[in-house]
Order: structure tokens, then sequence, then C-alpha cells
């Protein structure tokens, strides 16, 4: 997903973050119900005799919810790009920036490769120093976040 907005005229900021089909309240109710559904039957074949199926299942159960875990918190990832005449902000964290890079606009570079995948990579370049961003896209956002960032960048050298 990507925003852009105009902080002031000579000001932009690029909010990046991935796509998430699952969002809040929704993620929970989702592991809850796939949770009661597997105990539950896990229990009714606890009560009919099969003693074993129910401790696999809280196994199960565990290792579901942890692999959610990780992807709600890759999917929490965040980047905000902030352009200006002077300068050019990059800022990587989940819930605060813990990945700042900053250099002047005018030392800086727009890099649009493609790797061996064949898949854009979009980088800022200053002083022989590469930070990408927005590698979490697919190829349709990154499409997207180069257009925005060329008529950023086309809007302020006008």
């Amino acid at each position: 997903m990507i925003s852009v907005q105009n902080i002031s005229k000579d000001k932009y900021a690029i909010h990046i973050q991935p796509n998430s089909s699952l969002t809040g309240n929704y993620r929970i109710f989702f592991i809850l119900s796939i949770a009661i559904i597997c105990l539950g039957i896990a229990t009714v074949f606890f009560f009919v005799g099969a003693t074993l199926i129910l401790p696999f299942a809280g196994l199960e159960i565990s290792i579901l919810i942890f692999a959610f875990y990780l992807n709600f918190k890759w999917s929490s990832k965040k980047e905000k790009i902030y352009i200006s005449q002077e300068k050019v902000t990059i800022e990587k964290g989940i819930h605060k920036a813990d990945y700042r890079w900053e250099e002047f606009r005018t030392f800086t570079s727009f890099q649009v490769t493609k790797d061996i995948n064949k898949s854009l990579k979009l980088s800022f370049r200053s002083k022989g120093e590469d930070v990408e961003v927005g590698a979490f896209l697919n190829e349709d956002d990154k499409n997207i976040l180069k257009d925005e960032v060329s008529s950023i960048i086309n809007a302020l050298n006008a």
C-alpha cells in the first residue's frame, strides 16, 4: 500500500507498507475460529478414547499461532520517504523508525534496476550507498511507487 502526502509546497511524504488482507480484530477472530474448531474436534476424540489427539492438536494450534505472529509482524513493516527541496529522508521500522537515512537531495539519485528475477528494485543512492525502498511490494505497487517518486522529483526540479 502506497500513500503520498503533500506536506507543504516543496515537501512530500510517501508511506509504504505491505498489503495485508487481515487487519486488527479480524486477525484474532480468524485464529480463534480455527483454534476452537480444531480443539473442539480434538476434545471429542479425547472423550471417545483417542487421547493423543488432544496434545497434538494443542501443538498444532501453537505452531499456527506462532506462524501467524511472524506473518503479522512482517506485515506491520512501514517505510516512510520524505522528499523535500533540500533533503531525502528514509525511515524504516515496525512501530517506530528502527533505521533512518538522510542525505541532501542534490547528492541523491533515484535508482530503478531489475534484479536476477527481472523484478524491479527501487533505491536511493548517495555517496556509494544504496538504500532500497519497497522491497516487500509487488510489481504493480513498485511501478506505482516509481511513478510517484519520479513525479515528485520532477515537480521539485521544476
